[in-house]
Formats: structure tokens, sequence, C-alpha cells
């Protein structure tokens, strides 16, 4: 019994770890020379209103020299939080210049947002393949 029981929580973890990696592999991103693409909304709501003070700043923490981040300001529906209403946020766009040869990269970035409660982050990871 006991080796059975050990079996089923090995085959458990190896579940959640190919779960897990193929949550990943929905981060990958694809620009040629010139492209933007938008990565999703920015924003920070507490009872469906926005908390923010001012747009976040955008930091990438790791990626390649052609691409930039910024944040396009328009308001926002906060879909996960089930808002009815837009509120005043942005959507963070990603824009490939100057790309000479086809690369796979990294890209890290950070969102540093300033609420009424006080200072915030997030932060994600994009897989990015760049065309010339």
């Amino acid at each position: 019994m006991r080796i059975g029981s050990k079996i089923i929580i090995t085959l458990a973890g190896f579940a959640a770890v190919l779960c897990s990696s193929s949550a990943q592999a929905q981060n990958r991103i694809a620009l040629k020379s010139g492209d933007s693409v938008e990565l999703g909304p920015v924003y920070w709501v507490a009872n469906c209103r926005s908390i923010m003070i001012g747009l976040p700043e955008v930091e990438v923490l790791e990626g390649p020299s052609e691409v930039t981040l910024a944040i396009k300001e328009e308001p926002v529906l906060p879909r996960r939080q089930n808002c009815a209403a837009k509120v005043p946020g942005g959507t963070l766009v990603a824009t490939a210049k100057d790309v000479k040869e086809p690369a796979e990269a990294k890209l890290t970035y950070r969102l540093k947002y300033k609420t009424k409660d006080g200072d915030r982050q997030r932060g994600n990871i994009f897989n990015l393949s760049l065309f010339p």
C-alpha cells in the first residue's frame, strides 16, 4: 500500500511539472522588425475602482536591445476582477526595431505602480522570436 501511494504522489508531481512548463510556452511572441504587439492591460483596482496614481513605470530587466516596451494610456476593462466598467490605465506594447538577423531571446520586465495603498510591482517573462 505504501509503495502505491508513493507512485501516485510521484506521478502527481510529474503532472504538475508538465502543466507548469506548458503554461510558460503560452508566453511566446514572434516579432518582425518594425512590428508592435500589445502584451496586455495595465491597471490596479480595488472594488472595480482604479487606485493608481498616474501611469506605472515599465522596466526591462532582461531582453534584447531591439525590443522596447511602452505603455499606451487608455481606459481598460479589468476582466480578471469581473468589473463592468473601464478604468484608467493603459496597454503594454512591445516594439521590435532594427532586427538584423533571426534571434531567440527572453524578455523579462517589471511594472512599478504607485497606488493609494502604496507602491506595488508586477512582472512577467516572455520568450521572443525576432525576425528581420
